[in-house]
């Protein structure tokens, strides 16, 4: 503002300094008004992107269990806004505090301030419940609804935030955003969180799955896999496609702000590098889409839609990171990459016999630690510069930057996996001892909308049921000592 006015001045007539004042006072009040506007439009998009997991989890589960994903998806939003405002928002960005967790903001007290607006909540509740989306695709068909909703609030209100302050806060220990002290003098650059969100969402589906273990008849007596198809393809395309859309609040919009310039007068400034954001993240995931078709081709000999939409959201989850410090050419590197990553994982998944209904522990774990890593290998110097103009200029090692980035990368990895195998790990577990994970056999075969939810969402008939299984259609009342847990 100083600046602003040092500059105007001399070209104004009497009272030169007064009247420039007012008119950068002006501007900057501008200025704010066109970032919270964007911002808010960016969290709106990200807001939209449930809708895609609705869609995308519904299509992926068999007809008998739709309302109960439908369910889990609107709760995790609704949740996960009461749990982030209580709690999660000042656990992720209540600073001052320490490295490891917030301390201020509770309840959003104090907002809006000089550093936080009401946008900036709404925005960051968005990627809060977006991990916790992510979670549930990995337990879905089996698991009691109370499970639900006690991993939701405890993800969303506490293990989500405390990685987002470690790695996003201007105080947490391994952020790009520190002012010193930075972890391998570098920090780490997630810049929309292939770590924070996807990895964190990854391993807590990881956890929750293999606690619970695979669906009825998901292997057979021998071992050998068997599909459980999805009941609707159109689903999985829309909810895809409505991923698509959101991702371009997700990546571009995590700049938070639109308006700064890089070189005063110039074509160029931060409004070039959203533009670019939106280019390497749309990149990223058609390489991968189209990596995932032929792969897949050579390995099974079908063109499989559902195969090709996972593996185009493989490709964003592993962009996230690096999106808006890497090149355009890099992206499709990325993407690529990415889309060999979730193959891989699916054959691992598939020879150990773990059973994930919508892949999400491969595509958002497995793919998003290839993000972080790519990030490492390929972030460009001079986007470095512009992105994080306050922290150590080190970028990626293939483009001439030294290994410090990689090192403190390759610990995110290590510290996310192993505070979320600690949290929703220990907390799986328990409520597996407690019998409150896994519903019945009788009811996971007759399927959570007739026993749990007041009936079917379709009239239908699944490939895997029994003549006499269709024919059932009274509502069962809920148990109330559920069937006890197989051991794990």
């Amino acid at each position: 503002m100083a600046t602003c006015s040092a500059d105007l001045a001399p070209l104004l007539g009497p009272n030169a300094t007064a009247a420039a004042d007012y008119i950068c006072n002006k501007f900057s009040d501008s200025s704010f008004a066109v970032d919270n506007t964007y911002l808010l439009f960016s969290a709106y998009l990200v807001f939209s992107m449930q809708l895609g997991f609705a869609m995308l989890c519904a299509g992926s589960v068999r007809a008998k269990n739709t309302m109960n994903i439908m369910l889990t998806n609107v709760l995790d939003a609704a949740i996960g806004g009461l749990f982030y405002y209580l709690f999660g928002f000042a656990f992720a960005f209540g600073s001052p505090s320490n490295g490891f967790i917030g301390r201020h903001h509770f309840g959003l007290r104090s907002v809006p301030s000089s550093s936080f607006d009401y946008s900036n909540f709404l925005y960051q509740w968005a990627f809060a419940i977006a991990a916790a989306g992510i979670t549930s695709g990995s337990i879905a068909e089996r698991t009691q609804f109370v499970a639900y909703l006690i991993y939701s609030s405890f993800l969303t209100g506490f293990v989500y935030p405390v990685v987002s302050h470690w790695f996003w806060a201007s105080d947490g220990w391994g952020s790009a955003f520190r002012t010193d002290d930075f972890l391998f003098g570098s920090g780490v650059i997630d810049f929309a969180g292939s770590g924070v969100v996807h990895i964190v969402g990854g391993v807590a589906g990881l956890w929750g799955a293999l606690i619970e273990g695979p669906r009825i008849g998901r292997f057979d007596h021998s071992g050998r896999s068997v599909t459980l198809r999805g009941h609707s393809a159109t689903l999985v395309v829309l909810g895809t496609f409505m991923l698509w859309f959101g991702w371009y609040g997700f990546n571009p919009g995590s700049f938070n702000r639109i308006s700064p310039f890089y070189t005063s007068g110039n074509y160029y400034g931060q409004w070039s590098a959203v533009g670019r954001t939106a280019v390497t993240t749309t990149l990223a995931g058609c390489t991968a889409a189209l990596t995932t078709l032929f792969g897949k081709r050579i390995l099974t000999g079908h063109w499989n839609v559902t195969d090709v939409c996972n593996g185009l959201l493989g490709g964003f989850a592993a962009i996230t990171a690096g999106c808006s410090v890497v090149e355009p050419w890099a992206a499709i590197i990325c993407g690529f990459v990415a889309a060999l990553v979730l193959i891989g994982c699916n054959k691992l998944a598939e020879k150990v016999k773990y059973d994930d209904p919508l892949e999400a522990a491969q595509l958002h774990g497995g793919c998003g630690a290839w993000g972080v890593i790519f990030t490492a290998l390929f972030a460009s110097e001079k986007y470095v510069r512009e992105v994080y103009p306050s922290r150590p200029v080190r970028y990626g090692l293939f483009m001439g930057g030294g290994g410090r980035l990689l090192a403190a990368h390759i610990i995110q990895i290590l510290v996310i996996v192993g505070w979320v195998s600690a949290t929703m790990g220990s907390l799986f577990y328990i409520l597996h001892k407690f019998g409150l994970l896994r519903i019945s056999g009788d009811d996971e075969l007759a399927g959570m909308d007739l026993t749990r939810h007041g009936g079917l969402a379709y009239v239908y008939d699944d490939e895997d049921e029994t003549e006499s299984q269709k024919q059932r259609t009274e509502l069962r009342k809920i148990e109330s000592h559920p069937t006890p847990p197989s051991s794990v």
